[in-house]
């Protein structure tokens, strides 16, 4: 599936049948960790999901994101609720990573553990998906059945972001519905930012999900964000 996961760290929505619309859900927008361009924002998450009876549930989510003049990260997961709901998300793990020390920390919010680890190499200070906010004839090459369209640019929250629309048709016989099945891509990429800054993915088999981020403020977010909060541990050995 070419749809960029990559793009988020982690993903994976688990719905029960028998339960309310609500998930257990990982999925978060990347972040570079580049130095000198602080801000913090918050990623409003948009989901419309198919289920094998053909029942539509509409979802949401919110995660907070920060980075500071350093380059440190902090990346929230938090649940899906109905979109319905006016409860806040619960927060489930939140991932931070110093690129200066190269140690990268995962906390369970609602264990309140954590564990670090020490990347081998740096990661990418550009998203995975940076090619879909370039020109096409760096992306993925064009055919008959998955083609790049440039959208141009525009203003998000006060921020120049390019986009690239990426289109693929599922032959007929790959699916049960015997017609051709499109699936679209959609990526809005901050140069200044080095991040995507708004990500649309649509599939008739399974549904949508639209990502977008909003309250853009720069300059430096509070230092606890990047720091192990008191009160947690690391989890018992199994």
């Amino acid at each position: 599936m070419r749809f960029s996961l990559g793009a988020f760290s982690g993903f994976s929505l688990l719905l029960s049948a028998a339960s309310v619309p609500y998930a257990s859900a990982q999925l978060n927008i990347f972040l570079t960790p580049i130095p000198n361009a602080p801000f913090s924002a918050v990623v409003e998450v948009q989901r419309t999901t198919i289920r094998p009876n053909g029942a539509v549930l509409q979802l949401k989510s919110i995660r907070n994101v920060a980075r500071d003049g350093r380059g440190r990260i902090h990346n929230e997961s938090r649940a899906y609720l109905a979109a319905s709901s006016t409860d806040t998300p619960e927060i489930e793990h939140i991932h931070l990573y110093d690129p200066q020390t190269r140690v990268s920390t995962e906390l369970n919010a609602r264990e309140r553990t954590y564990d670090t680890h020490t990347m081998n190499h740096p990661p990418s200070t550009v998203p995975p998906t940076v090619r879909f906010g370039s020109p096409s004839d760096t992306g993925a090459p064009q055919n008959d059945f998955s083609k790049e369209e440039d959208l141009g640019s525009q203003e998000i929250e006060g921020v120049t972001a390019r986009g690239v629309r990426e289109t693929q048709i599922l032959p007929a016989e790959s699916g049960e519905t015997g017609q051709n099945l499109t699936v679209t891509d959609e990526y809005w990429y901050s140069d200044e930012l080095r991040i995507n800054l708004l990500m649309k993915h649509s599939d008739p088999r399974t549904g949508s999900i639209t990502l977008r981020v909003t309250q853009i403020a720069r300059g430096e977010p509070d230092p606890a964000a990047f720091e192990i909060p008191e009160g947690y541990r690391r989890p018992a050995p199994r």
